[in-house]
């Protein structure tokens, strides 16, 4: 991978508003990327600013240190996924924290690049994983998974009407290795192109989806997320697809209401309180410059919300004595 690659970040400047990022700030980037987002955090933070960027892509932590060698100790870059986001911040003590941001996009480094097969334009390895220290892979729920399983993920993380056709056509074709391989066998199985996205659009991102597990790591994340902001700590999310962006509707929704009873109870009884306040109640979305400048930005959506409850835990598994710069300040 190109240690120079260059990304655009999607929403750039609506995050960093979202986010409410102020000179002396703490972050976290979950999905640092090539470091678009946190380039522009941390000089919007400046000075007194710091950064924790997290991606489960050794090599995207690779080019975000050379990226942003000048900001110095400002920033730390590690290489975990952002599932694990509550025990890295208790590692370093980075917490709590003036705003989190989630960018759940595939970034053009690895979609194009990695050459591990997050698309069918290139011909590659059936890999998908975005850290090389996961054990699944698309080739072996391609060529391992029984077919009715199989028909499960195209449909559920796909939202394919094909899924089933799709699975029986992959079954008869294994063993299958290549993206292009798969890629022509979904191709035939719908019958070809039919209107702007190519027939295995969708059976790509269930293969991606349900590899590394997404749906359920972003779920974690978000509750993750919440103890680990200060009072008035914003929470950022830009999500692609409706399944990514119903879970975080719904969290938001319910982090931020008074009331999580079911709508059949005549009265209030769960003594629920909301720890988060809802920022943006429509969604943000591109311009129409920025996807015309940047295609892939055309389904993103921005949504944000603030911490309404001021008491941060401490870990309880001792970080006492540590030296690290980031305990330094407090939100």
């Amino acid at each position: 991978m190109n240690s120079e690659y260059v990304h655009k970040a999607v929403l750039r400047d609506e995050a960093i508003q979202a986010l409410t990022v102020t000179a002396g700030g703490r972050y976290i980037d979950c999905t640092a990327g090539a470091g678009g987002h946190s380039a522009a955090i941390l000089e919007n933070s400046a000075p007194g600013g710091q950064l924790l960027a997290i991606d489960a892509d050794p090599e995207a932590i690779t080019i975000i240190k050379k990226r942003l060698s000048s900001y110095g100790k400002s920033f730390l870059a590690v290489n975990d996924n952002f599932s694990n986001l509550e025990d890295t911040c208790h590692r370093y003590e980075f917490f709590p924290v003036h705003g989190i941001l989630l960018d759940l996009g595939l970034s053009s480094m690895q979609l194009e690049a990695s050459g591990r097969g997050f698309s069918f334009n290139y011909d590659a390895p059936l890999d998908m994983r975005f850290g090389p220290t996961q054990k699944l892979s698309a080739a072996d729920i391609i060529n391992n998974y029984k077919e009715e399983k199989l028909a499960n993920i195209i449909w559920e993380y796909g939202e394919e009407k094909n899924s089933r056709r799709i699975a029986r056509a992959i079954k008869a074709a294994r063993p299958l290795n290549t993206t292009l391989e798969l890629a022509t066998v979904v191709e035939k199985a719908v019958g070809g192109r039919h209107g702007r996205l190519h027939p295995a659009t969708k059976t790509f991102q269930a293969l991606r989806i349900a590899v590394n597990d997404e749906l359920g790591r972003l779920q974690s994340t978000l509750e993750q997320a919440v103890k680990l902001l200060g009072y008035k700590g914003r929470l950022v999310v830009i999500s692609y697809h409706s399944l990514e962006d119903r879970i975080v509707k719904r969290f938001m929704a319910h982090q931020s209401s008074s009331c999580i009873c079911p709508p059949k109870n005549p009265i209030c009884n769960c003594d629920h309180t909301p720890s988060l306040r809802l920022v943006n109640k429509k969604i943000v979305i591109p311009s129409q410059t920025e996807i015309a400048d940047n295609p892939r930005s055309r389904s993103a959506k921005l949504r944000a919300a603030e911490k309404l409850a001021e008491v941060v835990e401490p870990p309880a598994h001792g970080l006492a004595g540590s030296t690290s710069h980031y305990a330094s300040l407090a939100v």
